[in-house]
């Protein structure tokens, strides 16, 4: 399989060889960067500004990833907008397509899987692939010990408890929780007006 072939596969949801040699060849280029972003010290924030400009597909202003960070490609096919906090272990499986809005924030080892395999153990003894792209819009809350599986779109302003196996779409406005992860109930007045039951937001 030529080497335009094998991109048009890895980013059309279509069947590849994950241990393809000139992947490997590239893939080892984003994750050295990787590598030095989690050796770098909190007080380099301006040294690792500049790596996640270098890292990512497009990362906005305002982006704040503790480390350590985990990514497949280093983060080289993640778009993620402005304003974005991730904290500590946030990985994403980037082998395709992973798009994060403006002020979203993850919790502690959130996981952002984009790539998967097939059931068919067959296909699986070839190292066999296939990516699905994600999406998470605007203003999404994701809460610690989250997994967001492959092809997953999360709708804007939503919040995702802690622990939740994100499988299928959610739509925007809403809490959802569990595994597999299910609309609880939408945001509403009361939550625009209180926190923690019946604190009122007072910032």
């Amino acid at each position: 399989m030529d080497s335009k072939e094998l991109w048009h596969r890895i980013h059309h949801q279509q069947l590849y060889c994950c241990t393809d040699e000139s992947i490997g060849q590239e893939q080892i280029k984003h994750l050295d960067l990787l590598f030095a972003y989690n050796q770098l010290p909190p007080s380099k924030q301006t040294e690792k500004q500049a790596l996640l400009k270098d890292m990512f597909a497009e990362i906005g202003d305002d982006c704040y990833i503790e480390t350590p960070f985990h990514a497949n490609w280093g983060g080289k096919f993640a778009h993620f907008g402005h304003h974005i906090y991730a904290n500590f272990n946030l990985t994403l499986v980037d082998d395709t397509t992973i798009y994060v809005g403006d002020y979203v924030q993850f919790g502690p080892n959130v996981v952002l899987a984009a790539g998967t395999h097939p059931i068919d153990p067959e296909s699986r003894k070839k190292q066999a692939q296939y990516n699905l792209p994600i999406h998470i819009k605007d203003n999404v809350w994701i809460g610690a010990n989250t997994v967001v599986l492959p092809g997953v779109t999360i709708g804007e302003n939503s919040v995702i408890g802690a622990g939740s196996v994100v499988t299928k779409n959610l739509p925007a406005n809403v809490v959802a929780v569990g595994n597999p992860c299910r609309v609880l109930r939408e945001i509403n007045e009361h939550d625009r007006t209180f926190y923690n039951q019946e604190k009122r937001i007072d910032i």
